[in-house]
């Protein structure tokens, strides 16, 4: 493996129901991740979770708040924000407070959502939202560079418009953003700064990153200065089979794989220390920059084993 691969975590802002999301443990969790030499830590956002039975969820700007105060050093991220769900500013205000709160901090994952009834009950078209994520994308721009902003986009009126204080990173918070169809990916290579996956084979992240770097050479700019991260769950076991087995409960009891992505529990890294090492390697080697990992069930055990067992490997090389 390469050095300057990235490994963040994911917290676990969301549970099936009966549950209830645990404050004070995601708050120690993230104390404990950045203890242990995590880069980043990770929000899920959705405003109504679940396809066929709600998932109790926290909301993710409001958790990454919590955060920034509570940790120094990781990077702060959405995997991803629900962009066309959210007034573009009222969003610029509260990204950039949480870039202030945590000292420039922040990265904005972001995409255009897919859970229909999210929009039906927000009141947002959902036939538009490809629209309102460029859309929305640009005022955010707009309002994050701390200048008058002039003029009309859509039912939005701005009259020497200027929100203050910009975010602490300049020119602004990277953002990145998620998706898998060609139109997206073609979003992330001339609008965002990079791509995150989700669950997605190493074969098939290296296919979509290329396209991802083809469609900004064809817009003009520099594919090298794209960067991409990839959510992957993970179960570190004695056996391979008892890795798999964990793992595959833990992804059907938590999350959905979209038909039009080629998002599988397949994608999981598992098995021994060695195994998970050697799949994580064949990720890297299909162009991983940033890898978030999904613990199974999150479970204490697998926080310490990622960071014993994972850890030394990546930034040390193998």
């Amino acid at each position: 493996m390469v050095q300057d691969v990235k490994v963040g975590l994911a917290i676990r802002n969301f549970v099936p129901a009966p549950l209830e999301p645990d404050v004070a443990g995601i708050l120690a969790y993230a104390e404990r991740a950045e203890e242990l030499g995590f880069d980043s830590l990770w929000a899920w956002d959705h405003l109504l979770l679940g396809s066929y039975r709600p998932f109790p969820v926290l909301e993710s700007l409001a958790m990454l708040a919590a955060l920034a105060v509570r940790t120094a050093r990781v990077e702060l991220g959405t995997g991803v924000l629900v962009l066309p769900l959210r007034n573009p500013v009222e969003l610029a205000k509260t990204t950039a407070t949480i870039d202030h709160l945590s000292g420039g901090r922040l990265v904005l994952g972001l995409a255009a959502g897919w859970y229909e009834k999210e929009f039906l009950a927000a009141g947002v078209p959902h036939r538009r939202r490809g629209h309102l994520v460029e859309r929305n994308l640009d005022v955010l721009f707009r309002f994050w560079s701390g200048q008058e902003v002039n003029g009309e986009v859509d039912e939005m009126v701005f009259r020497r418009a200027v929100m203050l204080p910009p975010p602490v990173q300049r020119p602004r918070p990277r953002v990145l953003m998620g998706g898998y169809a060609d139109k997206v990916l073609r979003r992330v290579g001339t609008l965002a700064d990079g791509w995150l996956c989700y669950f997605y084979q190493a074969g098939d992240f290296a296919e979509s990153w290329q396209r991802v770097r083809d469609h900004a050479e064809e817009a003009g700019r520099d594919p090298a200065a794209l960067g991409n991260a990839h959510q992957l769950p993970i179960c570190i076991d004695d056996r391979w089979e008892d890795a798999d087995r964990r793992v595959r409960e833990f992804v059907a009891g938590n999350f959905d794989e979209p038909e039009w992505s080629r998002a599988t529990a397949d994608s999981a890294i598992r098995g021994t220390p060695e195994q998970c090492r050697e799949q994580i390697a064949e990720h890297v080697a299909a162009g991983l920059q940033h890898l978030i990992l999904v613990p199974c069930d999150y479970l204490p055990d697998q926080v310490d084993a990622i960071a014993a067992e994972i850890l030394p490997h990546v930034t040390a090389g193998v």
